[in-house]
């Protein structure tokens, strides 16, 4: 099976997109996983991607801004707001490495119970909250619905200068363009489109988070194998595409 290339910048794999969003201030902390440890995590016919024999678990909090359908208008006031995501990598049986979510927590309800309906993902409604001091991020997250009510996150960040030159790893975590999902007994395929990722190193400051362990993998144990902030891309989603369907029949089938 040919897997796809770790790409930082490439073209967009659809014709037509269905959904369309901003994210903004954004933190990625990542630590290393044994791959036997999430791969029963991964929806049937995926497996975890590695990164020289290792697997990853990601914390990235961020901002959605301007969530819309199509080449429309963003969604007002419902279509804005705070996730703090705990996110796999995996490959599937056609070679398309994603992200898989294991939680996403969101401060708005509507688009958590449509997300959770349409596509099967895991997305928790939570009081949520940034903190902007120079260039110091703290982002907060407390869970309301579903369990485990009342997990929490707390992490603070510095951010620091550009990454001129990123490291495999950098790029391993970053360059993602899709998610698997399962949803009404299929795995699909949501691709994604974005500009080039703007990056920054960061300093870990300090984490207080439940979110991990109550995503079903173990806490967080030590420091952070990569710790990065982006100002934000714009994104576009492509349509669904279900499990062993290549990247030629999805462009066909966006046309």
């Amino acid at each position: 099976m040919h897997i796809e290339p770790v790409d930082a910048a490439p073209e967009q794999a659809f014709r037509r997109g269905i959904l369309r969003q901003r994210w903004e201030d954004l933190t990625f902390l990542h630590w290393a996983v044994a791959p036997e440890l999430v791969a029963p995590l991964l929806p049937e016919g995926t497996r975890p991607d590695t990164l020289d024999g290792v697997s990853h678990v990601g914390l990235i909090g961020f901002r959605m801004v301007g969530l819309g359908l199509g080449r429309g208008p963003g969604v007002p006031y419902f279509g804005s707001f705070w996730e703090t995501n705990v996110r796999l990598y995996s490959v599937d049986d056609a070679g398309r490495r994603a992200v898989v979510f294991r939680s996403l927590d969101a401060s708005r309800l509507v688009p958590v119970l449509v997300a959770r309906v349409t596509l099967g993902l895991p997305y928790m409604w939570s009081a949520m909250r940034l903190v902007r001091d120079g260039d110091r991020r703290t982002y907060r997250c407390r869970r309301r619905w579903p369990g485990p009510v009342g997990a929490t996150s707390r992490m603070v960040v510095r951010v620091g200068e550009p990454v001129v030159d990123p490291t495999p790893l950098e790029h391993f975590v970053t360059a993602r363009w899709g998610l698997h999902t399962r949803a009404y007994g299929r795995t699909l395929h949501l691709p994604n489109w974005h500009p080039r990722w703007p990056l920054h190193r960061a300093e870990l400051l300090h984490l207080d988070d439940e979110l991990v362990a109550a995503a079903g993998l173990p806490p967080p144990a030590g420091a952070p194998v990569s710790v990065l902030y982006s100002p934000g891309v714009p994104v576009r989603f492509g349509p669904p595409v279900a499990r062993g369907r290549t990247r030629a029949a999805q462009v066909r089938q966006s046309s």
